[in-house]
């Protein structure tokens, strides 16, 4: 039994290669990048792989019985891609395919859903067996955001007063490699978060106390969060996502209290404390 990983040097991809080898013996793993090179400390075999490469995908997909798809990082042009990784894999036939989605993506007002509910339609329709991890926020998505509140004095955002259930991105690792490793998870779609939730005033308030000193969040409209976002460096595009993915938040699109992720892994997911601690 031969399982894959898409994107296995990315940064979630890594940690579900790690997770695997707890599971399965090292030489059932393949890890699929595009610059495979970049893969040889994982430990496992390597086989390049690119999302826009239909014939070098088919190629790589050889043998390969399960596949965790994780889905790409080119926004817009992700479900044209997940459509190739989907062919690929019926014209080599893989069995099972585990794909990371995002949180409730057929109600979500996320930019970011529409592609992902697109991956799954064609996912169900593809014949193969399947199963959707609709992932939640990564912590490290607001923790990586440390740095820079503690140089300005404040968090900055536009979320409100938006729950955010996030976990760490060694959750979801781990999530992935469970659900992979056991059948009895084909065919369900699952939706994953953090146990508690969290406004970003209360990650304001984490980092003021674990770091001494007094780091408000403040709260500001959309497109004036997108020009501080622009002032940093930050180009305009991915300030007008990360905006809007902030203005989501504060309608709850990234909160559930359904607890499923820590079922599927069998212990608690990190604590925001854990988390911001690492970061600093």
């Amino acid at each position: 039994m031969k399982i894959a990983v898409t994107g296995a040097t990315g940064q979630l991809g890594t940690l579900v290669v790690k997770e695997l080898k707890k599971r399965v013996p090292v030489e059932n793993i393949v890890a699929l990048a595009r610059t495979p090179e970049k893969a040889s400390a994982l430990g496992v075999e390597v086989r390049p792989f690119d999302y826009n490469s239909p014939e070098m995908m088919t190629e790589s997909l050889a043998g390969i019985d399960r596949l965790v798809l994780i889905s790409g990082n080119e926004i817009g042009q992700r479900a044209r891609q997940h459509f190739n990784v989907i062919e690929a894999a019926g014209k080599t036939g893989v069995k099972w395919i585990v794909y990371t989605s995002v949180l409730h993506a057929d109600s979500s007002t996320l930019n970011l859903a529409d592609e992902h509910l697109k991956t799954e339609e064609a996912l169900k329709a593809s014949g193969i067996d399947y199963t959707i991890l609709r992932n939640g926020w990564y912590t490290e998505n607001y923790t990586a955001s440390i740095g820079g509140a503690l140089a300005g004095g404040a968090l900055l955002g536009s979320a409100g007063n938006g729950k955010i259930s996030s976990a760490s991105r060694a959750d979801y690792a781990e999530a992935a490699a469970v659900v992979i490793t056991d059948e009895r998870h084909k065919g369900k779609v699952y939706e994953l978060a953090g146990d508690e939730h969290y406004t970003l005033a209360d990650l304001a308030a984490e980092i003021s106390k674990q770091t001494g000193k007094n780091i408000p969040y403040k709260n500001m409209p959309e497109a004036e969060y997108k020009k501080i976002l622009e002032s940093f460096g930050i180009p305009e595009g991915t300030a007008s996502d990360i905006a809007s993915w902030d203005v989501s938040a504060s309608k709850d699109d990234l909160f559930d209290d359904s607890h499923q992720l820590s079922a599927l892994i069998g212990r608690p997911t990190t604590p925001l404390a854990e988390s911001v601690k690492a970061a600093l």
